[in-house]
This record gives structure tokens, sequence and C-alpha cells, in this order.
């Protein structure tokens, strides 16, 4: 892998203003047209589009800036260096670990290059219950064919790694209907290890698109740097301040660890949890109690299974297949829906998230080369019942979610539990293992569906992990339903636009980057507009 351009390190020697950590001491103070804190799929489409603008672009990201050249497909790397507190974020009472991105691109350099729309059937709750009447699939397909044409978004025309392909013969053995995911991705090695960081720069994240793009345009990468605060004064953001982090995110104790980024106007980027964070931080105003709250998780359950043949679940797209049946065939607000996938498998994160220990544990490793695993992305946000969590600050001022998993979500467990066994077994499985610490490997449909329906499905007993966060600054077409404009502005502070997933009013129902991409290119669209005059798109 060595031998590939890095065009990071490409960029670096061409002169990109980097700054932060080994990139160079911060600034007591910057001044730009500009600033957005982060630098995953919101902060990417934005900071290209506002560049091209003509406009002076600052971008601060926490995480620091890693490239191929870094990437060498090891877990005891990757996680610590890519992942939000070392890919062991937990929500406030542990029952739920969090995978989300902490490096330049954030989350689009870690995730497993999964893609879809919007589904029409979210777009229409958010037109009943949150007032955002032009967002439909007709009004917003143009941005998303402008996202899929600048970053490779297309079908995976490799056939599916075995992993995939259970998935597939599995549900169309029992009448379920299984399609394959488009990924973002150009000239892919096939190696399995997108959540490690690509080694050759197939995947078309933020890393090596839009961000790079907006530095040959003169922008500034301030990297392992804190946005703490905003300064607020008159119904405006002031400034932000800033500060020195390690790249494991302790804080930097020294003089010159602090920077005051002074803008015209300040896009907030940083992500679910942490954008609502950084507004609590800065005691922004909230009239209406919606900072924070309705944020999202699509919940995840899983269960492994054993097959008589060699899975090797680690090589190949990881996610290639999905089925939809599971929300498709009951109304958005019933019983909670959920989404079908194969995950990758890779030995620290499969051995760190199955239940056992000991002996068990040991066998059930043993059996790695054969293990498949399926996940069920729980739909919430659509029901008062599954209404997400609440991000609040901890005495330091970090971020913490407190994410309750009610009955009703709960029972949406049970079902997806039962629903990926009988897949399993009709796939061929030897044994299937729902991840439940009272759960033991079963060898057949009858006796697994009844100890499943025996189970106390509880948090801490029932194993539920997440890669999605969304929501905590919602948009909606009344101040009084959300924190964020229909067209992105904060609908309290005048110059401070939300662009990233926090802004979704409920949960996509969907791996949730295109929908990213695709929303913050017109919300990016409107804003370069707004400050420049001039009318851009993205492709």
């Amino acid at each position: 892998m060595s031998s590939l351009q890095d065009p990071i390190r490409e960029g670096l020697k061409r002169g990109w203003k980097v700054l932060g950590g080994a990139h160079g001491v911060l600034p007591e103070k910057i001044t730009c047209d500009v600033a957005i804190i982060g630098s995953g799929a919101g902060a990417g489409i934005t900071a290209e589009l506002l560049t091209r603008a003509g406009l002076k672009v600052v971008m601060v990201e926490e995480g620091p800036l890693k490239s191929s050249t870094d990437f060498n497909q090891k877990e005891a790397e990757a996680y610590p260096s890519l992942y939000q507190e070392s890919a062991g974020r937990k929500t406030e009472d542990k029952a739920i670990t969090i995978l989300q991105g902490r490096c330049v691109g954030g989350s689009t350099t870690v995730n497993w290059t999964s893609s879809f729309r919007t589904p029409a059937s979210t777009l229409n709750y958010w037109q009943q219950h949150f007032g955002l009447s032009d967002y439909t699939s007709d009004a917003l397909a143009p941005y998303f064919q402008q996202a899929e044409t600048r970053l490779n978004i297309g079908t995976w025309l490799t056939p599916p790694n075995e992993n995939n392909d259970l998935l597939r013969r599995g549900a169309a053995k029992l009448g379920i209907p299984a399609a394959a995911i488009s990924r973002n991705v150009k000239g892919c090695w096939n190696l399995g290890s997108c959540g490690m960081g690509c080694p050759t720069n197939a995947k078309q994240s933020m890393l090596v698109t839009t961000i790079p793009a907006a530095l040959d345009l003169g922008a500034t990468l301030l990297v392992e740097t804190r946005a703490q605060t905003f300064e607020l004064a008159n119904g405006r953001v002031q400034s932000v301040k800033c500060v020195a982090v390690k790249p494991n995110g302790a804080s930097v104790e020294a003089v010159s660890s602090a920077t005051t980024i002074v803008a015209e106007h300040f896009v907030l980027s940083a992500g679910a949890i942490n954008s609502a964070a950084l507004l609590l931080r800065s005691h922004a105003p909230d009239p209406h109690g919606r900072l924070g709250t309705r944020t999202f998780l699509h919940p995840v359950v899983m269960s492994a299974a054993i097959m008589e043949q060699r899975v090797q679940a680690w090589a190949g797209a990881p996610q290639t297949i999905y089925t939809d049946h599971f929300m498709d065939t009951q109304p958005i607000d019933g019983p909670i829906g959920f989404k079908l996938e194969a995950p990758p498998l890779h030995p620290v994160i499969f051995a760190s998230t199955v239940s056992g220990y000991g002996q068990a544990q040991a066998d059930l490793l043993a059996k790695f080369p054969h293990t498949h695993v399926l996940l069920a992305l729980l739909r919430d946000g659509f029901h008062e019942q599954a209404a997400g969590g609440r991000v609040k600050l901890r005495a330091d001022g970090s971020a913490l979610l407190d994410y309750p998993l009610t009955d009703f979500v709960m029972e949406g467990a049970r079902r997806a539990l039962l629903a990926m066994m009988e897949i399993q077994f009709a796939a061929g499985a030897r044994q299937v293992l729902p991840l439940h610490e009272m759960a033991r490997p079963y060898t057949g449909w009858t006796e697994a569906k009844q100890a499943v329906d025996a189970l106390p499905m509880k948090p801490l007993l029932t194993k539920v992990v997440s890669a999605h966060v969304m929501g905590g600054c919602g948009m909606a077409g009344s101040e009084k339903l959300g924190v964020t404009r229909p067209n992105g502005l904060h609908w309290q502070l005048d110059n401070l636009s939300i662009h990233d997933g926090s802004i979704f009013p409920t949960s996509i129902g969907a791996n949730p980057q295109l929908s990213i991409y695709g929303t913050v290119n017109r919300l990016a669209q409107g804003l370069a507009q707004r400050l420049s005059g001039k009318a851009l798109t993205l492709a």
C-alpha cells in the first residue's frame, strides 16, 4: 500500500494551510468569512462550495489528520486514532456503544460506504409533523444526483462476499426481497477494511474529495483543535473559542494552545451529539427546549451464526445487500421497523461486541472464519415511545447522550432478532447466537424462536450498538418545533448555520451519509448564494 500516492501528503507538500498538532502552533486569532466546525459529511460539502464561491474559509477539526499512508488495516491503531472515545463512546447508562468518527473527514473516513437517498416515507413524515413542506423527493433529487456524481456513488458491480450473499440467499428462501446497496468508491480494491480508513484512497470520503478541493482553493484547516464555545451577542455569533488537544482528545496545557476565530458566518458541522454539545456549552438560546432533544441512533441489535463453509466476513466490500422488508410492511408510526444488513467482522470489534467470556467466547472466536452476522437498524423517531435521546454535558463540558431504551424499542429488538435468526437458519446456519447476555447458541429455528420469545429484552442484557447519530438540532418550519430553519439557519442566531446529521428531525431509516450529502448540498448552495451572490452546484 505504501507505494500508492498519498493525496494528503502531496497536498501538504504543495503548501496547504494546515495548523494544529504537528502541523504548527495555533495563532492567537484568525479572521475569515466563514468558520466551519467539523470536517465530516456536512462540513466537507459546505467547505468545497463556499471556497468555490470565493469565500475565505477556516475548518476546525478536533481529531487528527490521518491519510492512506497511516491506514494499515490494524484495529488496534485505527480505533484510538480515528473514532470518538477510541470507538468506545457510550450512552449515559452504558447500554449502547456508539461508533462515531473523530478525524479529518469525520465518520466518512471510517464508514462502510453504504449510500441511500432519504426514503420518501421519512420525508413525508417530516412534511406532516415538522412543517418541512419543501423537503420532498422531487425537490431533493437534483442535490442527491450532484452528490452521487461528485462522490462516485453507484451500484457495486462486484458479486457480494459470502457474508452479504448469505443475507440474500436466506431472505430469498423466505420470500423476502433483498437488494444491492450503492457505495461511494472509485477503483475499490475490495479489501473490506473501510472502517479503519481506506489504504488505497478508493473510498470517496471527505478526506480525499471535498476537503482537498477546499484546501487547494486556499481554505485553512485546524486539526487537533476543539471548538469549545461560541461567543454570542445580539442574536449573533461573534467568535468561536478553540483549544488545542492531543491526538487522543486530551487537553494541551500550554499558553499558546488557544485561538479565537472571528467570522462573518459560522457553520456548525460537528456531528450529532457534538453539535448540540457545543451549543449547550455556549448557552445558546433555546426558548422552546428543543436543543439536544430528539437525538437518534438507529439502535442496532445483531445475530451471529456459524456456517458449515468459511464466510471470511472480514474480506470484501463490507455492506452490499440489504432488505427493508421489515420497514415496508408496516406503518411508519406503528411498531418500530428495522432495516437488515450484514456488517463486516474484524477480531477486536467482534470480540468486544459478542456476549460471553472465558471458554465460551474462546470457542466462539475459534469459529471466527465461519461466522456470519446480521444487524438490524431500528428506525427510531416516528413514535412517541421511540423519541430518541437527549444530549447533556458532563462536569467538564464534554458531551453525554442519555438514550432510554423503552419497552417499545426493545420489543422491536426482539422482533429483529427473530427475523435475523430465521434468515440465518434459512441460509444454512448450523448454529445461531442472538447477541444477548442470556442467550446461547441454538441449533434449530423452533428452539431459537422459543428461547428469544422468552428472553427479557432489557438494556445491558441485550447487546445494542450504533454507528448512525442524528438529530439534536432538528430542522422545522416553526421555531417551536426545531432548532434549525428549513434553510439551515439557526432559529435564534442570525449568522449560524447547522449543516450535519444533527438537523434531521427523526432518524433516516437508512444509513445516513447520503442524506447528509444531499441535504447539506442544498443548504450550502443556498448559503453560498446569500453570502457571495454566486450560484453554484456541487458537481
